[in-house]
């Protein structure tokens, strides 16, 4: 599921495209909003709020859209549209003279009144790359949880935009061990910890590839994540992965047992094989 960092380069450039023009292209394929017509209203703006799209137009509306696992917004030319109306897969279209922002295999598309927003986005806690991001209220929520820091972090409630990538790259940086008690942590790490997401995810909105090491070469952009099976960067021990989250909500978690203090209490400590290699032990993967 793409992260707060990919989101917020989804909506920059829906921005960049739409913003200020008339909307002639209007075509929805979610059932409950099918008959929406948009054409001759303007687009505002577009904003991401944490891993959630708002495309705001004039008519006081604002259309909602989720990514999930699959889903991705492209912004082709008008000539070029045609064919991608075609598709089995497009759940919007919207578009102008000059371009045609193109929703596919969303997860969540819908419609509501702009001043209601909060009704969709309103339980978000603060956006990692929002305008009022609030690094004390961040680090109160975190300690507010009484559960696994790892768990937190990928709670959007505590703070919004983080996932399983950006959760396993700052807890590894902050040598913290993922299946933590965030009660055990303090202030004296927790701010440091939500310091390094902040860094971390305001540096990626920028780049095409998300990459923790500052290098963004094929197989080298990270410490722990997806590199189960493969030599720790800073100590050589064996990356593994793990479950984490409550029951029916769990997600994959990246981590350096040296580093970060052992193994995982849901780690049976069975060899793990590289991810995409073959033969020996299959790992779990899933994007939060």
């Amino acid at each position: 599921m793409p992260e707060g960092d990919t989101v917020w380069r989804s909506a920059d450039r829906l921005h960049r495209a739409l913003a200020g023009e008339v909307i002639t292209l209007s075509d929805f394929r979610f059932p409950e909003i099918a008959t929406l017509d948009l054409r001759g209203s303007r687009t505002t703006e577009v904003v991401s709020r944490g891993k959630h799209l708002l495309h705001r137009v004039d008519s006081g509306l604002t259309i909602h859209s989720h990514l999930k696992m699959e889903g991705q917004w492209r912004v082709e030319r008008p000539e070029d549209t045609p064919r991608w109306l075609r598709r089995a897969d497009l759940r919007a279209a919207v578009g102008t003279d000059t371009w045609s922002a193109l929703g596919l295999r969303l997860g969540l598309l819908e419609v509501v009144p702009t001043q209601h927003e909060d009704q969709v986005v309103g339980h978000l806690g603060p956006d990692v790359l929002g305008p009022d991001w609030d690094p004390d209220e961040a680090a109160t929520r975190l300690l507010a949880s009484s559960t696994e820091v790892g768990a937190a972090l990928l709670d959007q409630r505590v703070l919004a935009g983080v996932g399983t990538l950006w959760a396993s790259e700052s807890l590894f940086l902050e040598r913290i061990g993922p299946w933590t008690a965030v009660a055990e942590l303090g202030r004296e790490r927790v701010d440091p910890l939500i310091a390094r997401i902040s860094r971390l995810l305001d540096v990626s909105r920028h780049h095409a590839v998300q990459s923790s090491t500052g290098v963004r070469r094929k197989g080298e952009e990270h410490y722990v994540h997806a590199r189960s099976g493969r030599p720790c960067r800073r100590c050589g021990d064996t990356i593994r992965v793990s479950m984490i989250g409550p029951p029916g909500r769990e997600r994959t978690m990246f981590y350096c047992p040296t580093c970060q203090g052992g193994l995982a209490p849901t780690d049976d400590g069975r060899r793990q094989r590289p991810l995409g290699s073959s033969g020996g032990r299959s790992t779990p993967y899933r994007r939060a």
